[in-house]
């Protein structure tokens, strides 16, 4: 016997019943920016290895580690994206749209690759949904964005257990001085070789270390809100007004790095407590300058990514239920010689008038049909039989209650279209 094939290493299938979960929670984290006046995109899975490097920065663990990277038959460098942020900006500025009314606002949904040591909400393949806006370095912006996360998890799904973390990484007046300030903080500490590798190259990157040991050292370390300048400081004391107008519930997170090089200003995360080690399901900030960096104008940007796979953990985690929305309503059934023609016809019927109807294949006993329309989950079961084609009439069973009613069988779709939508 040959041996079946398996999914590769650090992926996973999402098939029924898990995938309505997964579905759910697609739809509760779109809703937000769709509702927000955010255009879709869609983005090449591969782009030009360089876009990554330069967008995403060099010292992260993404570019230096964990990119899936190979080169074409034509000898281009090519990577499957790791993120979200610096492809559709790379399209937005391909097409010209930091040329039109800004800012200019875009959703997308789609996989991320990272090559990680795989565990419980860490894949090799994920799932993000994630907004990017450029072209506004307005703080009603950032709280805009803050928001939409916010509310899906909290309001759409239902999260309980969900904190939201805030802080400021301040810019490029105030961030200099703060670095070499942290620099000198962390040349006195004894840390391990990679770690003093990562501190040359992006000090800040250290206080993201979520190693227990690494944080004990770091626990006098200065931090970035303390050393805000007059602009950063005003910035992100407007975007938490907003948030309170808003009435976002917040924590101020004054080591909250996160792991890309290319934010400014306003940072956030959004963390559960019922994940464990891997609690963030998403998170973003302003990237001002980023767009610059990739040859586009000197304008900002602020966006999140949130991660659909964890997300879904936590919904697991705290036991909310969001099946039931792809639930068969009827279930045809044709019995006897001469009766799939017109059962099939009537499917037919039922779908495009929106009614989700399934239908019992290959022959079924009336016994095997209807433990089919059990198992579906219908709510109706449609028998037509050769004495109900004769008289032109279908039966009705109600799978719940048992009833069964007897109707004309070209009034059956609008009774059920009128019942179901």
């Amino acid at each position: 016997m040959t041996d079946l094939f398996k999914a590769p290493k650090g992926t996973y299938d999402v098939i029924p019943p898990f995938s309505e979960t997964w579905r759910a929670v697609r739809t509760a984290l779109s809703t937000p920016p769709i509702l927000s006046g955010y255009g879709y995109i869609e983005t090449p899975l591969f782009e030009d290895t360089a876009l990554f490097v330069r967008g995403v920065g060099e010292s992260t663990d993404v570019v230096s580690k964990e990119m899936y990277t190979f080169d074409d038959r034509g000898g281009r460098s090519l990577t499957l994206r790791p993120e979200g942020t610096a492809g559709v900006l790379r399209a937005m500025l391909e097409n010209r749209m930091d040329r039109g009314a800004l800012p200019a606002k875009v959703w997308y949904t789609g996989p991320n690759f990272r090559y990680e040591q795989p565990q419980s909400g860490r894949y090799r393949q994920h799932t993000q949904v994630g907004v990017e806006a450029i072209g506004s370095s307005d703080p009603a912006l950032d709280a805009e964005i803050i928001w939409m996360a916010a509310h899906a998890n909290r309001n759409l799904l239902g999260l309980k257990n969900l904190r939201l973390l805030i802080n400021s990484l301040g810019c490029g007046e105030c961030r200099p001085t703060y670095r070499a300030t942290l620099t000198a903080f962390l040349d006195k500490l004894d840390l391990d070789e990679a770690t003093r590798h990562r501190a040359t190259i992006n000090p800040l990157r250290v206080l993201d270390d979520k190693r227990p040991d690494v944080q004990a050292l770091l626990v006098d370390a200065p931090l970035m809100p303390d050393n805000l300048c007059e602009a950063c400081e005003v910035h992100h004391t407007t975007v938490l007004t907003y948030l309170d107008a808003l009435g976002v519930v917040y924590e101020k997170a004054p080591r909250l790095v996160r792991g890309l090089d290319y934010y400014v200003r306003t940072t956030f995360e959004l963390v559960h407590d019922g994940l464990g080690a891997q609690s963030a399901i998403g998170g973003g900030g302003r990237y001002d300058g980023l767009v610059e960096t990739l040859g586009g104008p000197a304008i900002g940007g602020m966006g999140f990514g949130l991660g659909v796979d964890r997300t879904c953990l936590a919904v697991q985690a705290e036991g909310i239920d969001l099946t039931g929305a792809d639930t068969i309503d009827a279930f045809v059934i044709a019995l006897g010689e001469g009766t799939n023609v017109p059962a099939v016809k009537l499917l037919g019927e039922l779908r495009t008038r929106g009614v989700a109807a399934d239908f019992a294949f290959d022959g079924r006993s009336i016994k095997a049909a209807m433990k089919g329309a059990d198992r579906s989950g219908a709510k109706v079961a449609l028998i037509l039989g050769q004495d109900e084609l004769a008289t032109n009439s279908i039966i009705i069973k109600d799978l719940a209650t048992g009833e069964q009613t007897t109707s004309a069988l070209d009034l059956v779709v609008d009774a059920l279209t009128a019942r179901f939508n």
